[in-house]
């Protein structure tokens, strides 16, 4: 008996299935803070409200999700890792240098400011790779009516990051190891490197090399924190450890700061010790908190597009704030020349707020002009506002297939 051919669908006739992501989901909890982050830092440099840094310590909980990606990261060569973080990060800065030397260059800053030009060329390549702080004028005229006098003070504040930043990328692979190892002692080793620091332990000679130690034993621990967290290690503790633990370490930093005259203009930027306790304690509450969203809650969707910009943009955000609120500043300070202004608004003229806005105006404008910068570090295509929008508009309809 001849049995009949079943007919069948060649693969490429198959009918495709749902196109499935590719590469690891965003963490969208992750993603929330780092915006938080980059607002909070903003708000603070523009007002220097002193209890801002114990609401949200915006530089720990930036240092803890590097650290976590940085871990993520290096289940690939370390080799590869370092190069591609190094990569992201530069291209950035150096559209930062080639504007603000520029300026500084014109206005008169050159070789002969600090007697040694030969030093001063070597430091200058602290631009292109910051293994140490790039050098910058001091006491410059500003621009009348649009930049403020030793306005390059201001563009180079945000550099220790960076600088900062770099050590912990090429330290990544080592530090990993010894958490590996050694976790609680790994974790903590920063926080006693800082308080022999604070108590006279270690003394050092010089400016830059206490400075990197100063910055690495501060967010060291929330670094390492990070990468613990990626590497599954806090949720091996008993649920009750990190709420027990987390709030007595925290306590301990801000009891520190009450104690040596913690106020406006001496707050925890200004005392090391006090500042990595309460961001390491703060960091283990947020990271044990941690709910992992792969997509927003209800509460958060119209959240998703500046929080997605921000994160798209955060390294040019940190490098140009400080300059966008001193123009701001420099530009609304004008209108107390109006005495319509001064005479009946002079509660507005004094207001952070407007001044606010006015700083992510010219934040946006940054955005535009310089965030290619990172699309080219990363190897993306260049947008002026990845915001996701454009993403979602080409993205395929529930129920339709690729091609």
């Amino acid at each position: 008996m001849t049995v009949p051919l079943v007919p069948t669908v060649p693969e490429q006739q198959q009918p495709p299935q749902a196109a499935r992501p590719k590469g690891p989901v965003r963490d969208r909890y992750f993603d929330l803070l780092r915006a938080l982050a980059l607002f909070r830092v903003v708000l603070y440099h523009l007002t220097g409200w002193a209890w801002l840094p114990l609401v949200f310590p915006s530089m720990g909980v930036m240092f803890a999700l590097a650290g976590n990606l940085m871990a993520r990261s290096l289940k690939r060569p370390a080799a590869q890792v370092i190069k591609s973080r190094i990569r992201r990060l530069l291209p950035p800065l150096w559209v930062l240098g080639v504007v603000g030397v520029t300026g500084m260059v014109v206005q008169g800053w050159g070789p002969s400011d600090d007697g040694h030009p030969g030093w001063w060329w070597l430091h200058l390549t602290y631009w292109v790779l910051p293994l140490s702080d790039p050098p910058y004028a001091e006491g410059l005229p500003g621009v009348h009516g649009y930049l403020a006098e030793n306005w390059a003070v201001d563009l180079a504040g945000p550099l220790w990051y960076i600088r900062a930043y770099l050590w912990y990328v090429l330290l990544s692979p080592f530090l990993l190891k010894a958490l590996r190892a050694l976790p609680v002692a790994t974790v903590f080793a920063p926080i006693a490197l800082s308080a022999a620091f604070e108590f006279g332990y270690i003394t050092l000679p010089g400016e830059r090399i206490p400075s990197a130690l100063t910055d690495f034993s501060t967010f060291g621990a929330c670094w390492i924190l990070g990468m613990a967290h990626q590497e599954g290690l806090l949720k091996k503790l008993p649920r009750y450890v990190v709420p027990s633990v987390a709030p007595a370490i925290a306590l301990l930093g801000l009891w520190y700061a009450t104690k040596h005259d913690f106020s406006q203009g001496n707050d925890l930027d200004s005392m090391p010790f006090a500042q990595a306790l309460w961001s390491l304690g703060t960091v283990m509450i947020l990271l044990h908190v941690s709910p992992s969203w792969s997509e927003w809650p209800k509460r958060l969707k119209r959240f998703d597009r500046p929080i997605t910009l921000l994160n798209s943009r955060a390294v040019t955000i940190y490098l140009w704030h400080n300059t966008c609120i001193v123009v701001a500043m420099t530009i609304w300070d004008r209108l107390w020349g109006i005495d319509l202004m001064w005479q009946h608004f002079s509660w507005l003229l004094e207001s952070p707020w407007p001044v606010l806005v006015f700083a992510w105006i010219l934040i946006g404008s940054c955005i535009v002009w310089f965030g290619w910068a990172e699309d080219l570090a990363a190897k993306r295509r260049p947008q002026l506002w990845p915001d996701g929008s454009q993403g979602r508009r080409t993205r395929p309809k529930s129920g339709s297939h690729r091609a």
